[in-house]
């Protein structure tokens, strides 16, 4: 039994050590200290909530590794980059890696000194995998969204069931499971599926006191969106649904004076790399994106996130919307709605479950496409590009590509869409054998150098390289550094392994036939139901005029809410309309004044014309006033200096 007063320094040492941090976030210490003691645990955090400290923070503090089971493979290098920047051994295994590496990485975790080491749910099943994890000393599993693992969850992945088989392999290993949206259902479900020796949930509070939840109705929701963004400071994201949407906004807003770029899967990876950091520096105000734009973000000053689109399931829109506001201050997260909404819904999930008959056809063209025989193909890799094999096969492209999501969540292929796999580079030989090489072979000798001088770690794993960053170092051609590298392969000196960054299909099976494929109609039938509910669940949220949007949704996840937020759409129209709850503090008497003064003046009222309010000095007021401008109740016009309204509602 770990106690608090004994573990408690030595966990914020390491807290300040690597992170810089000297307290704690709420909820993370008992987090830490419940696995500490070895109890299995689910902990439900929102989003921004400082999730991967609760598991790296006791990782660190005890000897062994810390598995971590993700799906998100861009958030996985990610976490992984950043420990390694700390100093800090960490690995991953994900789709994109030949077997080579992966058994690299699995003898580095067994015999090295990491302390971390990621891995995607669908390697579990890999018997490789499994013989090594054996034999390595895990100190905890961590299940990163661990909704995943419940059929009732809005992402039920099957792959996750395989978690609980590690329960036999390491008995006496706590789980930590971790996810920002589930409701009273889906936790229960976490638990029973993962084996928890007894329920035990930690959770801090869904409520967030200074995000204001808006739904507007409109027709017309570009140019609401463009009055918004016109009259509100600070940056943002929009989310819509389709890539061709996120290009059209992005152009309309542009050429309505707003910086605003574009994000979608459909991008290479450098170029969503260098459109998010644009946006994280604040050099773009406006991310217009799918969902694919989110994961991961770090940036605590977004002021607000609009739907252009209805999502599909309040745990989508709450971590969505969530990712506003996380530095405390006023932000607001806005719903754009209207008719057409409804019929759009009922047209997505007809898309998103295909008849299983047509999902049988694609399945079959899939084999056909990689010319893989039946009874064969089990763990091997394609290349894949998603519009030719729909084109080829005559497929519509929707059709194809929610087929092949539906056979990924009955275990048949895994359909990897975001795989970047930069080149990497591993040693074969040892030093001794390389230095007599380098001497026998003068012409290599200078670019070994080069090598050597720009990465570690080259003789022990695969390690990550750019060939254009090596041109640049060595002052040649990038064509001269892949020449080099390909000679050096083939001579069995190290092992270049390309980059590559398209899809992935790997089958996780053997290729059935048809026959013998099964997606029973019972399951298909219930996953459709759920979706459909949540759908329900969304439409609802979204008509409601009575209940405090904070408290709705506190209630979808099973939190009771201690009182009306005050500052959604519902709870501000619900004071307008109460007499009791007329204008009493100076802040809104001054607000009101203002707003009166506004009706005749839409073009705004200079500071100096500011309305007296009986009882309270000048400078009182002008207090007043600046607190209604920090917390975005007003705006001051940076061309006019004129007051405007300044909230997002």
């Amino acid at each position: 039994m770990v106690k608090k007063s004994e573990a408690s320094d030595l966990y914020h040492q390491i807290l300040e050590k690597y992170w810089g941090y000297q307290r704690f976030r709420p909820l993370q210490e008992e987090i830490i200290l419940s696995v500490a003691n070895g109890n299995d645990t689910l902990a439900l955090m929102p989003t921004g909530g400082g999730k991967s400290i609760t598991f790296q923070v006791p990782a660190l503090a005890k000897e062994g590794l810390c598995l971590v089971v993700t799906p998100l493979i861009a958030l996985m290098k990610d976490q992984v980059a950043r420990l390694r920047e700390m100093e800090i051994k960490a690995a991953a295994i994900h789709a994109g890696m030949t077997r080579e590496e992966i058994d690299t990485t699995l003898d580095n975790c067994i015999y090295g000194d990491y302390k971390f080491l990621y891995v995607s749910p669908e390697r579990l099943g890999n018997e490789l995998f499994r013989v090594r994890v054996e034999r390595m000393h895990i100190n905890l599993i961590t299940v990163d969204e661990a909704h995943c693992i419940s059929q009732w969850g809005y992402d039920f992945r099957p792959s996750y069931l395989r978690i609980a088989e590690l329960r036999d392999l390491l008995p006496e290993v706590p789980v930590l499971a971790l996810t920002a949206t589930a409701t009273p259902d889906v936790v229960d479900d976490i638990q029973e599926k993962l084996r928890f020796r007894r329920k035990n949930v930690l959770r801090s509070s869904f409520f967030r006191k200074n995000l204001a939840y808006i739904v507007r109705e409109t027709d017309d929701k570009e140019g609401y969106l463009l009055k918004t963004l016109q009259r509100v400071k600070g940056q943002g994201i929009v989310y819509v649904r389709t890539r061709k949407y996120a290009r059209d906004l992005s152009i309309t807003l542009r050429e309505n004076g707003i910086s605003a770029d574009l994000y979608h899967a459909g991008l290479s990876h450098e170029l969503r790399d260098a459109k998010q950091a644009a946006w994280m520096q604040g050099k773009t105000r406006i991310i217009v994106a799918t969902n694919a734009f989110g994961m991961g973000i770090d940036k605590a000053d977004v002021r607000f996130v609009v739907h252009m689109d209805m999502p599909d399931s309040l745990e989508a829109y709450f971590q969505e919307a969530g990712r506003a506001g996380r530095d405390g201050r006023p932000a607001w997260a806005v719903l754009l709605h209207n008719q057409a909404d409804q019929q759009r819904l009922a047209q997505r999930a007809r898309v998103n479950f295909p008849e299983i008959d047509e999902i049988k056809k694609v399945y079959e063209a899939l084999g056909n496409y990689f010319q893989i025989p039946v009874g064969g193909g089990k763990n091997m890799a394609f290349d894949f590009d998603l519009a030719d094999f729909a084109k080829r096969y005559h497929f519509s492209l929707l059709t194809a590509y929610n087929s092949l999501k539906v056979l990924e969540r009955h275990g048949y292929i895994e359909f990897a869409e975001d795989v970047h796999n930069p080149s990497r580079i591993h040693f074969t030989v040892d030093r001794d054998q390389l230095y007599k090489f380098q001497v026998s072979n003068e012409q290599f000798d200078r670019f070994i150098k080069l090598l050597l001088r720009s990465y570690t770690g080259l003789f022990t794993e695969y390690v990550p390289i750019r060939e254009d960053h090596l041109a640049r170092q060595g002052r040649i051609p990038t064509e001269s550094v892949v020449a080099y590298l390909k000679r050096l392969n083939n001579l069995h000196i190290i092992r270049y392994i390309p980059g590559r960054q398209n899809p992935l299909i790997i089958f996780t099976e053997e290729r059935l036939d048809n026959k013998n494929l099964r997606i029973p109609h019972e399951t298909y039938t219930l996953r459709k139901e759920i979706y459909l509910k949540k759908q329900e669940k969304v439409l609802e949220y979204a008509a409601n005029t009575r209940i405090c949007r904070s408290t709705f949704l506190l209630d979808y996840f099973g939190e009771e809410a201690a009182s009306d937020c005050g500052i959604c759409d519902i709870c501000r129209e619900r004071k307008g309309k109460d007499e009791s709850n007329t204008t009493t503090t100076p802040h809104e008497q001054l607000l009101e004044k203002i707003k009166e003064l506004l009706k005749d003046h839409p073009e705004g009222i200079p500071p100096d014309t500011l309305p007296d309010l009986p009882g309270l000095p000048p400078g009182d007021r002008d207090e007043v006033f600046r607190w209604l401008l920090d917390n975005g109740y007003l705006h001051l016009d940076a061309t006019t200096g004129r007051i405007l309204p300044g909230n997002i509602a």
